[in-house]
């Protein structure tokens, strides 16, 4: 049995990676957010809700002691400095695995017309931002794995592939339900893409921007 810290608990892919811990782990969940009351009735005997704040260090360093495993889905303009909150609150208490939900085009390896409209549309500051939130982890000693998904469907489906870094990432798309499913993977075993930063994409979406766009 794992102890899973789940940072910004209220987020889409958390709350679907929440449904699939639970029901195909044994792990017990603390679902870290600001304003719980967003979780509705958590009823469940391995869920703990904590209303905590990522950029403050008492109340992480407080929620991270007994957790094996942190999962990061944050998001935000002030992303590096959560980033680097939780890295070192992650540091201070000795918890050293971390799946951290990032972004494609971190690292310039969306290619072709769908890396340049990619590029546009992300524009004003949201791909520097997660790109140094990165940096922050890769620059640390935790057993990270970052996660770059393709642009977000809610379709009914698990279907996807990986790229690593220093690859071309593959697709357009990538639905919820899959990013879900690969954190649950990670969960289960948590020896799985240490220290790598992972693109998450469905197969044969290849395209100048996602089809549903």
């Amino acid at each position: 049995m794992s102890n899973v810290l789940i940072l910004g608990a209220a987020g889409k892919i958390a709350r679907l990676a929440e449904q699939r811990l639970l029901a195909e782990t044994d792990a017990q969940l603390t679902l870290y957010l600001r304003r719980p009351e967003r979780l509705g009735n958590v009823a469940g005997n391995r869920e703990k809700v904590i209303d905590g704040d990522t950029t403050k260090p008492e109340q992480l360093v407080a929620a991270m002691h007994g957790q094996d495993i942190v999962y990061a889905n944050l998001a935000g303009a002030n992303i590096e400095e959560q980033a680097t909150k939780v890295v070192a609150a992650m540091q201070q208490t000795g918890v050293k695995r971390l799946i951290w939900i990032s972004t494609l085009g971190i690292y310039d390896e969306v290619p072709g017309e769908f890396g340049k409209w990619n590029h546009q549309m992300l524009d004003g500051g949201y791909l520097q931002t997660y790109s140094a939130a990165a940096k922050v982890i890769e620059a640390s000693d935790l057993d990270y794995t970052i996660v770059r998904p393709a642009w977000l469907s809610n379709k009914d489906e698990i279907n996807y592939e990986t790229t690593q870094k220093g690859e071309p990432f593959k697709g357009t798309e990538v639905a919820r339900k899959s990013v879900a499913a690969f954190v649950t993977k990670l969960v289960q075993d948590p020896s799985q893409e240490i220290r790598h930063s992972v693109g998450l994409n469905k197969p044969n979406t290849d395209g100048d921007k996602p089809e549903w766009y």
